[in-house]
């Protein structure tokens, strides 16, 4: 079982920049594709990136494409989100998430990101 843990949200200007990182513990990190999601009050968990096990292929919603970028470093266990150009909309709350089989069935407990005028 993976145990998932994010780190680096708090609170930033708009066009300002924020680098969210997720530790993972137990499990074999290196074979998982990962994935980033953030949730609003009132609002459904939504998909903002993700990332193969080999770091090699990312996939991004697109409200986030071309200012965010997903990265990974197995060797420590970690992916990352380098979040640039933030906007108000990008006010949430971010989860890491590691897919095992054929779904993201492990999660961490959230950081908050909240992008002020």
């Amino acid at each position: 079982q993976v145990q998932l843990v994010e780190s680096g949200g708090g609170l930033v200007q708009a066009g300002g920049s924020l680098r969210l990182s997720c530790a993972a513990s137990g499990g074999t990190f290196s074979s998982y594709r990962m994935g980033w999601f953030r949730q609003t009050p009132g609002k459904g968990r939504e998909f903002v990136a993700s990332i193969n096990w080999s770091g090699t292929s990312t996939i991004y919603a697109d409200s986030v494409k071309g200012r965010f970028t997903m990265s990974r470093d197995n060797a420590k266990n970690t992916v990352y989100l380098q979040m640039n150009s933030l906007k108000l909309e990008d006010t949430a709350v971010y989860y890491c998430a590691a897919r095992v089989g054929e779904s993201y069935s492990n999660w961490g407990q959230g950081t908050q990101v909240t992008v002020s005028s």
